[in-house]
């Protein structure tokens, strides 16, 4: 079977029947989000909202392209300049490789918020996910997994790992 990216099918979707997904750990500071204003005003949109189709509820959930979305929910001369209609690419993967889909996009261009981003770390583990998987495909090594799941505060996500025995208990005699 050939591949053939997403990019080469864009749809046009009303920015109703779009939304975003829950577990998106990017966020972009007022001064950016203003030049990201800017510029779709000046250029247009020139990259397409990236979204998985749910047939089932007849909705595009944001994969990547929330701040893009955002500026035409929040900006009604972009909303009427496009006709309330978003470029969309969609891509068919279930939640954890759009989750993963996800955080590659963002991680290429910005910075997350950390709680997010343990929370990430957090589902994909009971999604099944290994650490080994959440590295390859988040892009993250071992020891900021590890710092992530310490932020959740929750035991069951250290349950397969084998810690060392770097120190043992000795009893000692206090003396009087």
């Amino acid at each position: 079977m050939e591949f053939n990216s997403p990019v080469y099918n864009i749809i046009p979707v009303p920015i109703e029947k779009i939304e975003p997904n829950t577990y998106n750990p990017n966020s972009v500071a007022p001064p950016e989000l203003s030049l990201l204003y800017d510029s779709i005003k000046e250029d247009g949109y020139t990259m397409p909202i990236v979204c998985y189709y749910d047939k089932n509820r007849d909705v595009y959930i944001i994969v990547d392209g929330f701040h893009r979305y955002r500026i035409m929910k929040d900006h009604p001369d972009i909303y009427d300049r496009e006709g309330g209609v978003l470029p969309v690419s969609v891509i068919h993967k279930p939640l954890d490789c759009r989750m993963a889909s996800t955080i590659r996009h963002n991680r290429a261009r910005g910075s997350h918020d950390v709680d997010l981003m343990s929370n990430i770390v957090k589902e994909l583990h009971e999604l099944g996910r290994s650490d080994a998987w959440i590295s390859k495909h988040l892009g993250m090594d071992k020891d900021e997994i590890l710092r992530l799941k310490q932020i959740t505060g929750l035991t069951a996500l250290f349950k397969d790992i084998n810690f060392g025995k770097a120190w043992k208990a000795v009893e000692n005699d206090l003396i009087d």
